[in-house]
């Protein structure tokens, strides 16, 4: 772990999600930030704003305040033009999906989210790059565990997740309105959720599975899902868990820096997103590629 270079010139990018979902925490992170540093607060309405946002911070250290897809976007708008080795990224986590930012070790709440932005350091992350020139922070699965309408697009899951939290504060402020909800909900018959194969059909997925080379599983074994998250610098932790006969089956385990899974289309879950279907698919793990501001150990 590295210190990060004393600034106290920030860019702070608000994501329009975390503006909708928490506006309150929005105002209190903004206030610690202004207290401890010269901030330059940008609004952007939509990715392509938040991106020439993150392009023109000139000698600013980028601030994200938002959730997990938004601090994805930031990472992958700086990977696209390479300007990640560079540039010491940090977060003030708001919004409703922030299981990713939690496990990177970013504290959440808007007092200690930006408290670390202020006084943390940097610290070197690994990252996953596939073949499309995508990024995986965290981890990812082969089939996802749940197949959300719109998959693959940030767009949608951002409106999405938005949408939901409008209700739900509007609900909160009309109990009236809470009642009606429950009304329909006990009227309108529940689907079971459906669950699918990698290859978007029900029952075991076939999947080639190679690391660094070295072949885990292949076609004729059918698998209940595979799983790849960081592992010691410079390498993934592969898990491949084969179809149960009977007795349990053991998970295979592989570690190695370059992941290679094919067969039939399917998609995968990293981080926030649900990408696919896709025939093949490499993750080569760059050590150390990103920096990211946590609070001093």
């Amino acid at each position: 772990m590295t210190e990060v270079a004393a600034s106290d010139q920030l860019l702070v990018v608000i994501d329009p999600v975390a503006r909708r979902h928490d506006g309150e925490a929005v105002r209190i992170a903004k206030d610690v930030l202004s207290a401890g540093a010269t901030t330059k607060v940008c609004l952007p309405d939509g990715p392509e704003e938040f991106a020439r946002a993150l392009r023109r911070r000139g000698s600013r250290r980028p601030v994200v305040v938002g959730d997990d897809r938004a601090l994805l976007r930031a990472v992958s708008v700086l990977h696209r033009h390479r300007e990640l080795a560079g540039c010491a990224l940090s977060v003030v986590p708001v919004g409703g999906a922030l299981s990713l930012v939690r496990s990177l070790g970013v504290p959440t709440g808007a007092v200690a989210g930006a408290r670390a932005v202020l006084d943390g350091v940097e610290r070197r992350l690994d990252l996953l790059v596939d073949d499309s020139d995508g990024v995986v922070l965290g981890s990812l699965r082969i089939p996802p565990l749940a197949m959300p309408r719109g998959a693959g697009t940030d767009e949608w899951n951002e409106e999405d997740a938005a949408s939901e939290s409008e209700a739900e504060s509007a609900a909160s402020g009309h109990p009236w309105l809470r009642t009606c909800q429950s009304l329909v909900r006990t009227l309108v018959p529940v689907r079971p959720p459906r669950t699918t194969s990698a290859n978007g059909s029900s029952g075991p997925s076939r999947l080639r599975v190679e690391v660094d080379g070295v072949t885990v599983v292949d076609l004729d074994q059918p698998v209940e899902g595979v799983s790849v998250a960081p592992g010691d610098a410079g390498v993934a932790e592969v898990e491949v868990r084969p179809v149960s006969v009977g007795a349990e089956a053991s998970p295979l385990m592989a570690r190695g820096s370059t992941v290679t899974v094919s067969g039939a289309h399917f998609r995968y879950r990293a981080d926030a997103l649900v990408s696919g279907p896709v025939r093949t698919r490499t993750w080569t793990v760059r050590e150390g590629a990103w920096g990211l501001t946590l609070p001093v150990p």
